[in-house]
């Protein structure tokens, strides 16, 4: 009973958010701290709402960032809710332009400056990688990437794309892994504390002196990485 309640009302505070954030926006679109700003209240409010618990482990590894590539796992449309408190400042996304179709969500997301790229359109997705290389080194911004694709469901993790990693290379910027518990499928939005959910950001990994050669390289260490620290965050995912 408790999931049909909620569940209507995440979708209207999702809704109402995003028309609030467009109009918002317009002040200062683009501005690269735009996306963790809305991410920020997106977070508060969905979680509360859901009963969902996040809580937050290696916050120290994004204070003072310098302009980064931050991978995380992607598990779910959730993801919004639950990584959007640990979005470090200055940092933009890549998606997909479908995401233009959401209601309201598509225009905040666009005028929050991030990046939007045609999946299968290989010459414009090298010019997105060209603009968000650009957008690393001379716009001093961070670029939030799910290396999977998409949505692995709260299962292994996926095989990583080796874009993010190339583009880190090109920029001469680390790497920041972000993982979060498995949680897809695992909580209960019928009970009053649907479930917790462990986010923990790693140390960055470094590509000082790496060529684009070395991009596969980088993307197993990374992917490896990830995978052991979302396996110890699972085994405390009520802790």
């Amino acid at each position: 009973m408790l999931y049909f309640v909620r569940v209507p009302v995440a979708i209207f505070f999702f809704i109402g958010i995003s028309i609030i954030g467009i109009f918002a926006c317009m002040f200062r679109p683009f501005n690269p701290d735009n996306t963790r700003l809305a991410a920020r209240v997106y977070s508060w409010g969905g979680t509360r709402i859901l009963g969902i618990k996040v809580k937050l482990h290696g916050l120290e590894n994004a204070q003072n960032m310098p302009p980064s590539v931050v991978v995380a796992n992607h598990q779910d449309n959730l993801d919004l809710f639950v990584c959007g408190a640990v979005i470090p400042k200055r940092t933009v996304s890549v998606g997909k332009k479908s995401l233009l179709l959401l209601p309201g969500f598509g225009i905040l997301y666009w005028l929050a400056g991030n990046v939007l790229i045609n999946r299968g359109n290989s010459q414009n997705s090298k010019t997105i990688m060209n603009a968000s290389t650009e957008a690393l080194t001379k716009g001093k911004r961070s670029i939030w990437v799910f290396a999977e694709g998409t949505r692995n469901k709260g299962e292994n993790m996926l095989p990583f794309k080796k874009g993010a990693f190339r583009m880190a290379i090109e920029a001469g910027v680390p790497i920041v892994p972000i993982c979060v518990s498995s949680y897809a499928g695992r909580l209960d939005l019928n009970k009053i504390n649907s479930g917790t959910v462990n986010v923990k950001v790693l140390e960055p990994i470094s590509t000082e002196g790496m060529s684009t050669k070395d991009s596969g390289q980088l993307m197993d260490e990374c992917w490896h990485k990830m995978k052991q620290a979302i396996e110890l965050l699972d085994q405390h995912q009520d802790g």
